[in-house]
């Protein structure tokens, strides 16, 4: 007996310390019982595949699969799988479906998505995602990973300051969250850039799921919560603002999955909303993938919003609406008794299964070992490579935002500064940059040791660091104030990093005020005050806040925006301060002022009426600290469309007849069909000139704006069109050319969700430069 019990206690130790094992797959060629299996034939198609491999399967089994910690079938060769992993912005351990407790024990940690999109440049978001999907495979391939299924990207509106969320999103406008949702997809999956890669027919790298399906920004509000806030949402703005990603992640990114909200949409739970799940992605966006709820969105179905009558009811509402995968025990636990009750039947559940066993297939899972098919090469070596690494510091020097420099405060003058006072609660604290659903990082840097690092160069002779508040929070700092006051009084330069951490805004805590928190305003003004010249400071937060006091003062001479930015953070932000990095970065939100709090959070009109302001850049009408786009550079960049002459669009009126309201003629888009709106298009190209003394990299943000604005609250006041990154020498120009669809770009959404094209003059711009264009009807 000693030998088994021997191996036994090794095989515990193994497990007990993480040991790495091979990958979990199904249809081993050693395995001669597997050639009996039609699942097993990778020469057939994947649905018929997969219906073959439900087929088998008795009711209890089927239950079984329905939850995302789906148990093996031994009798198959069906290993257990783990429906539940997250990589918003880097392979993360959040979920169950990953350990970093093996050969691999960390990941590539990029800016939180909220910066990273304020490069602008849908090309390094694509790498980034190609990035993650590969190591994602890697860790799959080290055997510490028990599904391939992550549940990125956040493609929800950051439609609130104040959401705690809205650090892990694109940002505020939605043609920019589709292109994110769209690059990023199709980077997870192995897909293209240019998305002509087919993946139909052949692996996917990692399968993206687009979330949360839909309008869903508001997580914990004055105590209202996402699990039973039902969105007053009206068709206009669902179709113009809230659906667009979704739309552009499905049809163009191709994304294997999508998940469904907590909150209700007009008085519907997402998760059991036909309309969205079956009608809308599935029938006119024609999504071919797996719908998993959020987790434990179904149990609050029944137990938190009362909209079911019963637990059977609310299993019998999200299978009928077409979600396939409950994150969570519900299913689990209610689906056979719903069976009995005659709630559901069981072709049910078997169209929920093959669309879950159907995305394994096309991972592969279901081929035989992993490691000899396509992304079997992939090694735990390839994650957190040096080649990775670079790119988490050039997503975060690309991010990075300048918002104030007055008098060129910035790049400091190499060897200039004798002492330079680093003081803040947010200069020595590497986990803070992570941001939310973050991995073990690969490195940590801190802002502080990043800084040091240019004494060891000679650009400046001494810091001294202190932290101003014990925390973000910086209550009861009277005492710290005045030691880091009397710190920065002799100091030759000082930085003040501040800001927020996620004791302040994440998941499930959304902020109630836009100030700075606790006594962060008076340490900085109090600094500035005493300071022998004018201070820097850098801001350490996922959204925004209010420092007007620090744009109005001119004892701050400048202002950076560093959001969360990743790994690699602390050496982009002070690489940007000493001049070796020129920023580019745009804001991809707009900055309120604190009285944007007198809003409720829980209005969801994006369009602004009487006593209301609206939302985003696109309707808000009220006072802005920052707008959205704003980013300076240490450069200037000059615009210039390469024709001054007036562009003109027609509409083909065989196509769509025009119909008139308030005296301007429109047409439906519906009605001009794929051949009206693929000849509807122009193309403009712009000048764009450097004429700094510094090269850098420079997104061209294009605009259009309709004549009438949005005097009338029906559409936008201006509405992004088209952006690229460009870069570009000191004293180089270039010319970037922009295609201008009438039914993409110059549309609106009427009170019945309609998209309407409109007749009349519109503006193109760029910077100040201004191009008009008319579309005739």
């Amino acid at each position: 007996m000693a030998k088994p019990i021997l191996f036994l206690l090794v095989l515990i130790l193994f497990f007990l310390h993480g040991g790495d094992s091979a990958p979990p797959h199904a249809c081993d060629s050693s395995n001669p019982t597997t050639k009996l299996f039609l699942f097993c034939r990778t020469d057939i198609s994947i649905n018929r595949r997969a219906k073959d491999l439900v087929s088998r399967l008795t009711v209890d089994e089927k239950i079984s699969q329905l939850v995302n910690t789906a148990p093996g079938i031994p009798r198959l060769g069906i290993p257990a799988y783990e429906w539940w992993s997250e990589a918003l912005h880097g392979v993360a351990g959040v979920g169950p479906g990953i350990r970093f407790n093996g050969t691999v024990h960390a990941a590539t940690s990029f800016p939180q998505v909220i910066l990273t999109a304020a490069s602008f440049d849908p090309y390094e978001w694509f790498r980034i995602a190609r990035v993650i999907g590969k190591e994602a495979r890697g860790v799959y391939n080290a055997g510490q990973a028990n599904g391939m299924t992550f549940w990125a990207p956040n493609i929800n509106i950051f439609r609130d300051p104040r959401w705690g969320r809205g650090q892990e999103t694109p940002g505020e406008d939605p043609t920019m969250t589709g292109t994110y949702a769209v690059a990023y997809v199709r980077g997870l999956q192995g897909d293209s850039f240019d998305g002509k890669k087919i993946l139909s027919g052949g692996h996917l790298q990692a399968s993206a799921c687009c979330k949360h399906f839909t309008a869903y920004d508001l997580d914990r509000w004055k105590g209202i919560t996402r699990y039973v806030f039902n969105a007053q949402v009206s068709l206009a703005d669902l179709a113009e603002t809230y659906q667009p990603p979704f739309k552009k992640c499905i049809q163009e990114g191709r994304a294997s999955g999508i998940m469904c909200a907590y909150n209700r949409v007009n008085g519907v739970p997402a998760c059991a909303n036909p309309n969205l799940l079956t009608h809308t992605a599935r029938g006119l966006w024609q999504f071919n993938g797996y719908i998993t709820s959020d987790c434990d969105a179904v149990s609050i179905i029944y137990d938190a919003q009362g909209y079911a009558k019963s637990p059977e009811d609310a299993v019998a509402d999200v299978l009928k609406a077409g979600m396939d995968v409950n994150c969570g025990s519900y299913l689990a636990k209610h689906t056979k008794s719903a069976l009995q009750k005659k709630k559901v039947s069981e072709s049910d559940i078997n169209r929920a299964l093959i669309n879950l066993f159907s995305v394994r297939i096309r991972l592969g899972l279901l081929n035989g070992d992993p490691s000899k098919l396509t992304y079997g090469n992939i090694s735990p070596k390839d994650v957190c490579s040096p080649g990775h690494q670079a790119l988490a510091l050039e997503a975060a020097r690309n991010g990075i935002v300048l918002m104030k420099n007055t008098l060129k405060l910035l790049p400091f003058s190499k060897g200039s500064i004798g002492s330079l006072a680093v003081i803040g609660p947010n200069a020595d604290i590497a986990k803070t940059l992570l941001g939310n659903y973050a991995g073990p990082p690969c490195k940590s840097v801190t802002p502080l040791d990043a800084i040091n690092v240019y004494i060891e160069r000679g650009y400046i002779k001494s810091t001294i660091y202190h932290k101003g508040c014990d925390s973000v929070a910086c209550a009861n700092a009277d005492a710290e104030i005045d030691q880091a006051v009397a710190i920065a009084r002799d100091a030759d330069r000082v930085v003040l990093i501040m800001g927020l951490d996620l004791t302040q805004e994440k998941e499930d805590f959304d902020r109630v005020d836009l100030s700075l928190p606790g006594k962060q305003r008076e340490l900085i003004t109090s600094i500035a005050k005493v300071a022998k010249k004018p201070v820097v400071l850098v801001l350490i937060c996922g959204g925004p806040v209010d420092v007007s006091f620090a744009t109005n003062n001119a004892k701050i001479g400048s202002i950076i925006w560093a959001g969360y930015p990743g790994e690699a953070g602390g050496i982009a932000l002070a690489e940007i301060l000493f001049g070796d990095h020129n920023p580019g970065g745009r804001l991809p939100v707009t900055w309120y002022p604190q009285s944007f709090v007198n809003v409720k959070m829980t209005d969801m009109r994006m369009r602004s009426a009487t006593g209301y302001p609206g939302r985003t850049y696109r309707f808000y009408k009220g006072p802005k600290v920052f707008e959205f786009g704003h980013g300076l550079s240490y450069s200037r960049y000059s615009y210039q469309f390469k024709t001054q002459a007036e562009t003109n669009l027609y509409l083909n009126q065989s196509v769509a007849k025009p119909n008139s309201v308030d005296s301007i003629r429109y047409t439906l888009v519906s009605e001009m069909g794929k051949h009206g709106c693929d000849i509807a298009k122009t193309k403009v190209s712009v000048m764009v000139e450097n004429q700094g003394e510094m090269s850098g990299k420079h997104p061209v943000l294009m605009f259009a704006r309709h004549e009438r604005g949005g005097e009338d609250g029906k559409r936008a006041e201006k509405q992004l069109v088209g952006f690229k990154s460009i870069v570009l020498s000191n004293g180089e120009r270039a010319e970037i050319e922009f295609e201008i669809s009438l039914c993409e770009h110059l549309t609106r959404a009427n009170e019945v969700g309609v998209m309407v094209v409109e007749e009349g003059k519109y503006f193109l711009t760029v910077g100040d430069s201004e191009l008009p264009l008319t579309v005739n009807l």
